[in-house]
């Protein structure tokens, strides 16, 4: 079933908002992530502007959502997101990476709103695992006696990133533990920092391996809003298991001149930033 399409366009006005603001972020800071945070962008939109559970003004609620960012130096939409949905001061974006600032070029737990502070990649979706099993303690139990998580996990990891053990250690652990409250979603941009992944490590095709690994899966266009929450929606319902979504995305999505290319980290140019306001706006 479709879904509405006041919704889908609310969504995609957002996901221009989100990306503006992590320019502004990455011109005052002097550098940043552009490529892997345009990337990710619409999909974080659709969790924290729809799908997600969670609450600004009551930030630490128990049965809260989580978001955990993996590849969390791609952290300026994840900060944009956050301030536009009021966990924080707009503010805050001016001082983005300074000295002593609360937004960091890696996300931290002292930024309101964010769950998991990353810096080393690999590590997040363990992390994720981590809270989807504790999601079951003191839960309540269903007719079978199974405990009914109090929250779900979405963990967001990249294609790059993959080529570290760690990921696979928790993708085999969260399958023997059947947590079916934990949702990885892979971006997958098709770069790393050094080039691009098929050419660094290939370890394509995707749907092959989290497959094999007994996850439910779905590949699906990570910059499709419809698609991305009917993912969403599905990985709900399917139980016993943990649900992989492999999300094609581009790198640097969201302004033409800047798309498909190795725009890891960097600044932004007078030029580039025009470029951006005007795609944008």
């Amino acid at each position: 079933m479709a879904h509405d399409e006041k919704l889908i366009q609310k969504l995609a006005e957002t996901a221009k908002i989100i990306r503006r603001d992590a320019v502004e972020m990455i011109r005052a800071g002097k550098l940043g992530w552009i490529g892997g945070s345009f990337s990710q962008a619409d999909i974080i939109t659709a969790l924290v502007f729809h799908h997600m559970k969670h609450d600004p003004k009551n930030q630490e609620m128990a049965e809260r959502d989580r978001l955990i960012v993996s590849k969390a130096h791609c952290c300026e939409t994840v900060y944009a997101a956050l301030g536009e949905a009021g966990y924080f001061s707009k503010e805050l974006y001016r001082s983005y990476g300074q000295m002593g600032a609360t937004l960091q070029a890696h996300t931290e737990r002292i930024v309101p709103g964010v769950e998991y502070s990353g810096g080393s990649l690999g590590e997040g979706l363990s992390f994720a695992l981590g809270q989807a099993l504790a999601a079951r303690i003191d839960a309540p139990r269903d007719s079978s006696g199974r405990a009914v998580p109090r929250y779900r996990v979405f963990c967001i990891i990249g294609d790059g990133e993959s080529n570290e053990g760690q990921i696979w250690e928790a993708v085999m652990a969260a399958l023997h533990y059947k947590a079916d409250n934990l949702v990885a979603i892979l971006d997958h941009n098709k770069f790393q920092s050094g080039g691009t992944v098929e050419e660094r490590l290939n370890m394509m095709p995707w749907v092959d391996k989290w497959k094999a690994f007994g996850w439910d899966t779905i590949e699906i266009d990570g910059h499709d809003f419809e698609a991305i929450l009917t993912a969403l929606e599905n990985a709900d319902k399917a139980k016993g298991k943990p649900h992989a979504i492999i999300a094609h995305t581009i790198k640097c999505k969201g302004v033409p001149s800047f798309e498909h290319k190795n725009l890891h980290f960097g600044n932004i140019s007078d030029e580039m930033y025009a470029e951006a306001m005007k795609a944008l706006k």
